[in-house]
């Protein structure tokens, strides 16, 4: 399977960091062919300027051509995975602004076409999203506000991809407070649910 990994945080030695190496190895392993980008490493740029803002819809090319290597490769991918933790209910700014400049018209989907119809999909390629994540929060905390973060990944953008794409969610909670033998376990889950996907 074509699987690309998004990962974004800025520490090299953060659990974080642990995740994003265990799903790579555990993915090479199983045959996956993949695509990484490491966001912080590579210092990608996530602020959407004025002028890609009043470029966006008539003229997005002119923003895909700033970011064609993580647009060509959002067009390979049948499998899309991110590694990041959860900061304040979402992913981090970093991630937010790839999302923002990379999920373009005619990339990730088409407008509107007239008042009241939502965007068509442009990721009908990808059958598979995962996210492996973690954050401070306690699950029932999540669960009382609307999990906001959840929903943003598998249901809006999880809505732009195949219809029978296959959504697996990895979340280690209450992270303040987890023991070594938590993150071990959590870490070994990981692999073992990326071992079964074909």
């Amino acid at each position: 399977m074509r699987t690309l990994i998004v990962y974004c945080h800025p520490v090299e030695q953060s659990f974080s960091a642990a995740l994003y190496a265990a799903s790579r190895e555990t993915l090479a392993a199983r045959g996956h062919e993949l695509r990484c980008f490491d966001l912080y490493a590579e210092g990608f740029q996530p602020i959407l300027t004025r002028e890609e803002r009043i470029a966006y819809l008539d003229a997005p090319q002119q923003i895909e051509s700033c970011v064609q290597a993580h647009v060509d490769a959002l067009r390979w991918a049948e499998h899309l995975l991110f590694v990041f933790p959860i900061w304040f209910y979402g992913p981090p700014a970093m991630l937010k602004g790839w999302l923002e400049r990379v999920w373009l018209p005619g990339v990730a989907f088409l407008p509107p076409r007239r008042k009241g119809l939502l965007a068509e999909p442009g990721l009908r390629h990808i059958r598979r999203l995962t996210v492996i994540t973690h954050g401070g929060s306690p699950w029932w905390w999540l669960k009382l506000i609307g999990d906001p973060a959840r929903r943003l990944f598998a249901r809006g953008l999880r809505a732009l991809m195949a219809r029978d794409c296959k959504t697996t969610w990895l979340q280690l909670h209450s992270m303040n407070n987890v023991r070594p033998s938590d993150c071990a376990n959590f870490i070994q889950r990981v692999r073992s649910t990326l071992a079964k996907m074909q």
